[in-house]
């Protein structure tokens, strides 16, 4: 059994990735982070996920840092949740500046307190062609820097797990199928809204992931 610090939005990949560490037989720590996005509801269903799994959840304040993210939809209210996907870097407002980054310092930044194995992000294949902090690159150089940086006080084999790097979102809907995820207890819709609106990117690519695997969504949209 190994400690890890698993970064937990309450999203279908993270929640996945959750349930198959813990399958794992591994003590599993969720961490949610609230840097002020519209859609924070997210973090009920990380919560959901951690009682399930009888496991801690914790929630890292940093809205003040959020507030300073000007230009992107998830936190600058004066900019609309696009009813559109993107295709390459620098295309879409969804993007939070240097996001995964943040999450992965508060992250190890536990680990070294809770003496931890590993910290665990759900970055999937898809994500690599929008999101730059979600690069293979990136990830090996961020864990060569945290082992720098926490020498002495974090675990000696510290690492860093994207356990499903190598899956399109439908491969996360089969793996959770297996896993007994419970997907209407996963949030997805970027406008954080009572039901899912089905319109904005991460919607669609909801609804893609279940047609093209193949599985009923049992997603309650908007739009119907």
């Amino acid at each position: 059994m190994s400690k890890i610090i698993a970064i937990v939005s309450g999203g279908m990949d993270s929640v996945t990735m959750a349930h198959r560490l813990k399958e794992q037989g591994n003590d599993v720590h969720l961490l949610s982070v609230d840097y002020g996005q519209r859609h924070r509801k997210e973090h009920d269903f990380a919560a959901a996920a951690a009682e399930r799994l009888g496991a801690v959840h914790q929630v890292a304040d940093l809205r003040a840092v959020g507030a300073m993210f000007r230009g992107s939809s998830l936190t600058d209210p004066s900019v609309d949740v696009p009813e559109q996907t993107w295709s390459g870097y620098g295309e879409s407002p969804n993007i939070v500046p240097n996001r995964n980054a943040l999450l992965l310092a508060v992250a190890f930044a536990i680990a070294v307190v809770e003496k931890a194995e590993a910290v665990a992000i759900g970055v999937i294949a898809g994500d690599v062609t929008s999101v730059p902090d979600s690069t293979p690159a990136f990830l090996e150089s961020f864990i060569a820097m945290e082992r720098i940086a926490t020498r002495g006080y974090a675990h000696p084999d510290l690492g860093l797990l994207a356990p499903l790097s190598g899956m399109e979102k439908s491969g996360v809907v089969l793996l959770g199928e297996e896993l007994g995820v419970p997907w209407t207890r996963t949030w997805t819709c970027f406008r954080g809204e009572e039901t899912h609106c089905g319109r904005c990117a991460p919607c669609w690519e909801r609804q893609e992931a279940f047609r093209d695997a193949g599985v009923q969504d049992p997603t309650t949209y908007q739009n119907g």
